[in-house]
């Protein structure tokens, strides 16, 4: 019979001495075990990454060439423009020579992107579906404009974050709003719809984070469809699904550099920023689900609940209108008092 190896036998301590040392024992092996385990499951970079790695350390050196980053692939542009962002090395000469039709989405939050910039880009790119410009305090409500005008399939927008570009999405506001005008023709199946229709008609999500309270109702009232800074949900949005971009605490570009070094981007003297990664269902007990599910539905219809209760105030008082001879009595006095003021 073969012996056992000593770090496989299991004695059984006695006294607390030996109780803490067989507890240290066994957690040394299954660190041992846990860290084998996560190096065999760990994959290697692909050597696609290295390389955009490399180049994202000296994107200050090569930008000064626009020319030579224009033959890249269109995924290879689409991560050395998220690079440039995070090393705040995007301006309109960047983003114009890395532009792709092909892109749907477009990350140009916190650069140096101007109003001649966008109006290029979204010419390009006018298949864009989702849009980040928050904290681009060089774009004004004459980009958001012409944004809402070329882009026609835009669903999700991101702004705000900067005082600037506060008080652009205040002042952009109105283009959001569906407007129809007066066009005239010889029959009405000659008219085209977008002639006849303004406003950002496809857009469907909006994240706001600083979103004033006379913004939202004004939003809420108008334009319904929009859904303004999403929350995180199991179940998402009245049984609509939230599009990870829609999300306010995730990169719209996080996508595309996922397996890139993130010290590519790291300038000397900054900190490295994380993010809070959201868990999903399968990850939660199902007590917490049924929590959270309990906890949506109850924040849903808490809106419901209150509308009911005024309109049982307000049968209450007309009933008690109706009824009480002296509640008929001070209603008919302070109508004759109105009706002398008025003579």
């Amino acid at each position: 019979m073969m012996p056992h190896s000593p770090e496989r036998q299991i004695i059984t301590p006695v006294g607390s001495g030996a109780t803490i040392a067989y507890a240290l024992r066994l957690a040394t092996l299954n660190f041992k075990a846990l860290r084998w385990s996560i190096l065999k499951t760990r994959k290697p970079p692909a050597l696609v990454s290295l390389c955009l790695g490399i180049i994202g350390k000296h994107l200050d050196d090569i930008i000064e060439d626009l020319d030579v980053l224009t033959g890249f692939p269109t995924d290879i542009k689409m991560a050395i423009t998220a690079i440039a962002r995070r090393r705040k090395l995007l301006n309109d000469d960047v983003i114009i020579a890395l532009a792709e039709s092909s892109w749907e989405i477009l990350d140009l939050s916190d650069s140096e992107v101007t109003d001649i910039g966008l109006l290029k880009v979204i010419e390009i790119c006018n298949n864009v579906r989702a849009m980040d410009i928050s904290c681009c305090s060089n774009i004004t409500s004459f980009g958001v404009s012409e944004l809402v005008k070329h882009c026609h399939r835009l669903e999700i927008l991101r702004w705000g974050g900067c005082p600037r570009s506060e008080h652009t999405a205040r002042s952009s506001l109105n283009i959001l709003k569906p407007t129809l005008n007066n066009v005239e023709e010889d029959s009405w199946e000659e008219l085209d719809t977008t002639e006849i229709v303004h406003g950002a008609q496809s857009l469907r999500w909006l994240v706001w984070p600083k979103i004033d309270k006379d913004s939202l109702e004004c939003l809420s009232m108008e334009c319904p469809r929009i859904i303004v800074n999403p929350k995180p949900s199991l179940f998402g949005h009245k049984g609509i699904d939230i599009p990870k971009s829609a999300l306010p605490g995730v990169p719209l570009d996080d996508f595309v550099v996922e397996d890139i070094d993130p010290k590519t981007w790291v300038t000397p003297g900054s900190r490295l920023r994380t993010t809070q990664p959201v868990l999903s269902s399968i990850e939660l007990p199902i007590a917490e689900r049924f929590r959270l599910a309990f906890v949506e539905r109850d924040a849903r219809m808490a809106p419901k609940r209150a509308k009911n209760a005024r309109q049982r105030q307000r049968r209450a008082v007309r009933d008690w209108l109706t009824t009480s001879t002296s509640a008929k009595s001070i209603a008919l006095a302070a109508q004759m008092s109105k009706n002398l003021h008025t003579l």
